[in-house]
Formats: C-alpha cells, structure tokens, sequence
C-alpha cells in the first residue's frame, strides 16, 4: 500500500497544552490533509481536552480521546494506538502537541514507509536533521541519551528517543504492547528496542526539532532515571540471553 492510499492518524498525547495545540492542529491538518488526528488527553486541568473535543465536534477527521488522569507518554501512546488498531489505520504516527515536530516534515516520514520498513524515525541527528533553540545542556543530554542506548542496546539507529515517528499498524501488532511498562520519554527506546529485536527494518530520516514557544516542558529527572535504568536493564538482559546462547552452542558443539 502507498503512503497516499494508506489510512494515516497522527497519535498527540496532550497535557496541559491548551496555547500549543491549536497551532501543531492547524499546521498540521494544513499540511497533511488527509491524515486523521487523535489527541489523547490526561484530563488536562486547563481545558486542552474541552478544546480539543470542540474542534472534534466541527472537523470529522479530528478525534479525542479522553483519559481520566495524567498517566504518563508511554500509558497515553499505548492507549491511542489501541484505539487506531481497532479502527483499522494503517498508518500510526507519534507527533508531539508542543510544536517540536514540524507538520511539514510528516510527509517525508510517510514517503519512507514504504513496503518491508517496520519504523520511520524522525531523526534529529543524522545528516539534514537539526535542532532549534535547544541550551546546550539539552542537545548533550539527548546525544548522551542515545549514544548509551546504542551502545547498551545495539541498536543501529542515531536517535532512538525521537518522539516523531511512523508505524505501520503490523508493526505495532506484532509488539508485546502489553508488555510495555515504560512511562516517559524512555517509551521511544522501548519501542525502538523491540522493532530492533524483531528484526524489523528501521529508517531514520532528518527533521528539524524546534523547541516549544508555548507552555512548559514535561522533561524532569525522574524521566531520566527511567530512561537510564530501564536501557541498562534490558542492555545487562540481553548480553546474558547471548551468552547462555552461546554457552549452549559450544556444549553441543563438544
């Protein structure tokens, strides 16, 4: 299936990002028309989700999805896939609702997935890709972030906590979604891990990263913490998986 003729929905988690939205929502439905749109919201405190479900109510192609609380970026991507599958997309993005991702490079996301590749990354740090705005203890702490997450989990990717990001829905079928326990921005490993695992094939192609106007940032240190001790965890897992693989393979050998 071609990128034009796919079912597209762009999968926002939402909170608190009432002066955000409305801009990433127009840019975006300004850019990639055809795409569906499904905001789901942590019950926003300042009305995100009430605004959301008002445009929802006037434009069929915008849906919203409203959980009763803040859970989390991984509970809430889990949850709006969960509701794309069953509405039988074929195509799930991840976009994030700050103004970050550019609507206008969603269409070389799209143009990527073509048939055999499993995951389109947004990579903000390969060749053409770029970040805007950021202090420079951000971009060392995102470099560091995946240059860890390669190195612990090789994985073959430059970004692996890119949060701009295209599935096919066989994909994400075909993951332990159940299993999925992470809650930050470690949820983009996660996921990156378990394509990688999978042997499926992952496409990285550059984007520019600007960082929000609107709002305030949800990145904290229990977010990097997460990170860190879940990638080490499943770096540690797998090294010993390979060795008592190899273990077994020399005791038949002999």
């Amino acid at each position: 299936m071609t990128a034009s003729a796919a079912r597209v929905v762009v999968v926002i988690p939402t909170y608190n990002e009432r002066t955000s939205l409305p801009v990433t929502l127009s840019h975006l439905r300004q850019r990639v028309p055809g795409a569906d749109v499904l905001v789901v919201d942590d019950a926003s405190p300042d009305g995100t989700g009430a605004w959301a479900g008002a445009v929802a109510e006037q434009d069929p192609q915008v849906h919203v999805l409203h959980r009763a609380g803040k859970e989390g970026l991984g509970p809430a991507y889990l949850a709006g896939f969960a509701w794309a599958l069953e509405r039988g997309y074929d195509v799930l993005v991840e976009m994030d609702a700050d103004g970050s991702h550019r609507a206008e490079d969603l269409p070389a996301l799209l143009t990527a997935l073509t048939s055999g590749v499993d995951l389109v990354i947004g990579s903000r740090w390969i060749p053409g890709g770029a970040v805007q705005n950021w202090p420079a203890h951000r971009r060392w702490l995102s470099r560091s972030a995946n240059r860890y997450a390669k190195a612990a989990l090789g994985l073959g990717v430059r970004d692996a906590t890119a949060g701009f990001r295209a599935y096919p829905a066989d994909t994400l079928r075909g993951l332990d979604l159940a299993g999925v326990a992470s809650q930050g921005y470690c949820f983009q490993i996660d996921l990156t891990w378990r394509v990688h695992r999978g042997g499926g094939l992952i496409v990285e192609v550059p984007i520019t990263f600007v960082e929000r106007e609107q709002g305030t940032s949800k990145m904290d240190r229990s977010i990097v913490v997460e990170a860190l001790w879940r990638v080490t965890a499943w770096g540690v897992q797998a090294r010993i998986t390979g060795l008592r693989a190899w273990a077994q393979a020399l005791w038949r050998r002999n």
